[in-house]
């Protein structure tokens, strides 16, 4: 089978490409070039910015489209001009940071998605990127779906695994297995999914293959499952003997001026918690089949090891601020 994918060469892109492979199909990836342009040397590379020019992609047919880059709905329009109707099934990969907040727990994929104030925006931050996934989506069902392609849409959680460049779910792994006291945040009932890259890939070439289609979860565990069974679970597969996590509230955190880029894939009271308790039963029943988490934990903790990935920007707290805020547990 040919599959076109845009972007393709870092993190889930690169585990959506090896999955493609493994299964014996024909590759054409669009990129810029800019990141790991020597991978995937059996794949067709067409080089372009899909801000800018498509015209690497005026050619060639191809059975199914994976977009794993789009962020604002205009992008999702320019590519289905570009390709005409020659790009097959599409998949798009969205969030459930696209469902109108708050949620409640269990929410299935039929919930109100956001709205923003300003759909015309193409800012893209904290307060606009759910609204402009959910957009996007609305903007594959009319210019895919409506020109008469299957169109599959893929709602991830936080994803971990290797060559993660967020270096989010990376960070408590590789801190826990420092060991010491753990400075674990509140509420430690706060819900909690994640989605192993590789098995989001895996499901993703499904989609691809045609093998179901619709708007799907990808998420993992099934709830109920909090905050704390995952920091359980890193102390579990990694933590030295003698590890404690000591759990400070979210208000003395916020009071300490604590940042989410301190203390990675934590919710706090925020009203978006709830999407961490999404149910995943649409999509196993469509064959989703994620690992146990422990095993993307120890995989993680040992591809870090024997390959470091580069993080884009500063996450997780410095040891010596850690120290100050383990002084405020009573």
């Amino acid at each position: 089978m040919k599959v076109l994918v845009i972007g393709g060469t870092q993190f889930v892109g690169r585990h959506i490409v090896s999955a493609l492979f493994a299964d014996g199909d024909e590759v054409t990836l669009f990129h810029r070039g800019h990141t790991n342009p020597d991978l995937f040397a059996g794949a067709e590379h067409r080089l372009g910015d899909r801000d800018v020019d498509l015209s690497a992609l005026g050619t060639g047919a191809w059975d199914a489209t994976i977009d794993t880059s789009a962020y604002v709905p205009r992008q999702v329009r320019s590519l289905a001009e570009a390709l005409d109707g020659r790009g097959g099934r599409y998949v798009h990969i969205s969030s459930v940071s696209a469902y109108a907040l708050p949620t409640g727990p269990g929410l299935t994929e039929d919930a109100p998605l956001a709205v923003l104030d300003d759909p015309t925006t193409e800012v893209v931050n904290g307060n606009t990127y759910g609204g402009l996934k959910a957009l996007c989506e609305v903007a594959s069902h009319q210019w895919f779906g409506n020109s008469g392609a299957p169109v599959s849409i893929v709602r991830p959680t936080y994803v971990a695994g290797p060559y993660d460049y967020t270096g989010r779910f990376t960070w408590w792994v590789e801190r826990v297995a420092r060991g010491g006291r753990v400075l674990a945040p509140g509420p430690s009932d706060n819900p909690f999914q994640v989605i192993d890259a590789r098995d989001l890939a895996d499901f993703v070439v499904l989609l691809a293959h045609g093998q179901a289609v619709g708007t799907f979860h990808a998420v993992s565990p099934t709830p109920p499952f909090s905050f704390e069974d995952f920091l359980r679970t890193v102390l579990d597969e990694v933590g030295p003997a003698g590890t404690e996590l000591v759990w400070l509230s979210p208000e003395v955190l916020t009071d300490a001026g604590v940042s989410a880029a301190e203390l990675p894939l934590w919710a706090a009271r925020a009203p978006g918690r709830d999407v961490s308790a999404a149910d995943p039963s649409r999509a196993r029943e469509a064959g989703l089949q994620p690992r146990p988490l422990a095993r993307t934990v120890r995989d993680v903790y040992e591809h870090e090891l024997a390959e470091p990935t580069p993080v884009r920007g500063p996450v997780g707290l410095e040891p010596a601020r850690e120290q100050e805020l383990l002084g405020l547990a009573t």
